[in-house]
């Protein structure tokens, strides 16, 4: 079976743009480049580095629905550049906030790969049919593991991080996604598999608009860039 879409990018949405940008480029290893006054977008060694900061008008409000898990050398050195520590006993991860108080979790290296995004995880009320729609999407088998509400998929390519996680929590969900990815692939194609359009390209005053907002069956947002 063939791909519906492939993995895009990674968006990060933000009150402001280039403190939380400058945050994330340190943590990530990428560097920050601006391309407008309020537009900051993350480049590392390929494409699939890419991550955009988009400025927005709504604050964090809810516990992060989507968050990344990276790799560090240094605890201290994400508090330097601004991060806040929430929890350092209960796990073998470190629970960290960024300076707009997303969640996010550092896993401490002895020697941190050149990569420093670990994995993308979403908590879901059902993870295993969340994975396995998203496994269908981009024709990558589902992990299943021993926790019984964890699924995975690794290697998805066209990136360069150890894949998404899919966990289960039990509150819903309740707003928008700060984080999200982007495909490349038909939004046909991922409409009739199941997603739901949010807002299609045509409905946007931006002339150079080609995306169209989807989301997953669980509600996640995303966007989708024809091929």
């Amino acid at each position: 079976m063939a791909a519906l879409a492939t993995f895009k990018d990674l968006i990060i949405d933000a009150t402001d743009a280039h403190r939380l940008g400058g945050f994330w480029a340190q943590a990530l290893g990428l560097r920050l480049e601006e391309t407008g006054p309020n537009d900051v977008v993350l480049r590392g060694r390929t494409p699939a580095h890419t991550v955009w900061i988009d400025q927005v008008r709504e604050p964090k409000t809810v516990k992060h629905r989507v968050h990344l898990d990276v790799h560090t050398g240094d605890i201290a050195a994400l508090v330097a550049a601004g991060a806040t520590v929430l929890n350092d006993r209960d796990f073998h991860w470190t629970v960290m906030a960024d300076p707009e108080g997303g969640e996010f979790c550092a896993f401490v290296r002895d020697d941190p790969p050149e990569d420093l995004l670990h994995e993308i995880v979403v908590d879901c009320a059902d993870p295993g049919a969340v994975a396995a729609w998203w496994g269908h999407v981009f024709d990558v088998k589902v992990e299943s593991h021993d926790h019984p509400c964890w699924f995975s998929l690794e290697h998805l390519p066209g990136t360069t991080f150890n894949g998404i996680s899919f966990v289960q929590v039990p509150e819903p969900k309740a707003v928008k996604n700060r984080v999200h990815w982007d495909v490349t692939g038909s939004a046909d194609a991922l409409l009739e598999a199941g997603a739901r359009m949010i807002r299609p390209s045509t409905d946007n005053p931006e002339p150079d608009r080609t995306w169209d907002v989807l989301a997953d069956p669980e509600g996640n947002e995303f966007c989708a860039f024809p091929g």
